[in-house]
């Protein structure tokens, strides 16, 4: 439902249809507190949409660094998965809305996503970052944006944010609703109009009221890109893989 990239079905691509299916556990059916929030609603300034060829395509967020320049969204939104490479050209809007990016556009590059996503494209591991730059602007992302704080090894229940921008809106939809355990490394939650494009929108906790700005512990993604109903959505578990990944990612210079 929210591949990027214009790439096939999972099904035909990757393995991930022989995993078991998150939407017939029953720890994955107890997620269904939800209401939603119109896109008119205060937005966190650290998420945005990623462009290519001047159309969004998928949802990214500026998370905690070091170097300041740190994006989190889906591996699917950065890398074909099993047999493909990674995406360029690839920009990024944060705050983006009604065709206006109120912090400019950045670009983004040095993408990174696990070894299991880019070798057999596994959709516990549909977790990806790269860094954000700005042309002759020598402030970082995060000092412009602000940043959400990455948490890993969380729990699976969390009453969240989520906020995504779906392929034929030019503003997001925003929901707030409860996390519950889909699989052994897949979350759910119940959020109604999440449509493609939303993969790699951040699940919040605990947003500031003034800033918005939160605690990360998933994004759009895993089963089935993100899943296969547009009130249902996935995300990979930030385990010690995503750990792993954002150590070395935050370690840079």
């Amino acid at each position: 439902m929210r591949r990027a990239l214009l790439l096939a079905l999972c099904v035909v691509l990757t393995g991930c249809s022989a995993a078991s299916d998150p939407a017939e556990t029953d720890a994955g059916n107890t997620a269904a507190t939800v209401a939603a929030t119109p896109a008119s609603a205060p937005l966190n300034p650290a998420i945005g949409a990623l462009f290519l060829e001047g159309m969004h395509f998928c949802t990214a967020s500026v998370v905690h660094s070091g170097p300041g320049d740190l994006l989190l969204t889906a591996a699917h939104c950065l890398h074909d998965g099993e047999g493909g490479e990674y995406a360029t050209g690839i920009s990024f809007a944060p705050g983006y809305h009604d065709g206006v990016a109120p912090y400019g556009y950045w670009d983004v590059s040095d993408p990174q996503v696990p070894e299991g996503w880019a070798d057999s494209s596994d959709p516990d591991l549909d977790v990806g970052f790269a860094t954000a730059r700005q042309a002759g602007n020598t402030k970082t992302l995060e000092s412009v944006t602000g940043a959400n704080t990455l948490v890993t090894g969380g729990g699976f229940a969390h009453t969240i944010t989520l906020t995504g921008y779906p392929d034929e809106r030019e503003a997001p939809v925003v929901c707030h609703g409860t996390s519950a355990q889909a699989d052994t490394y897949q979350m759910r939650v119940g959020c109604p109009g999440f449509t493609t494009g939303t993969s790699g929108g951040p699940w919040v906790v605990d947003p500031d009221p003034e800033t918005e700005l939160g605690t990360v512990v998933g994004v759009i993604g895993g089963y089935l890109y993100g899943g296969d109903d547009p009130d249902t959505s996935y995300s990979s578990y930030f385990d010690t893989d995503v750990a792993t990944l954002y150590r070395k990612m935050d370690a840079r210079g």
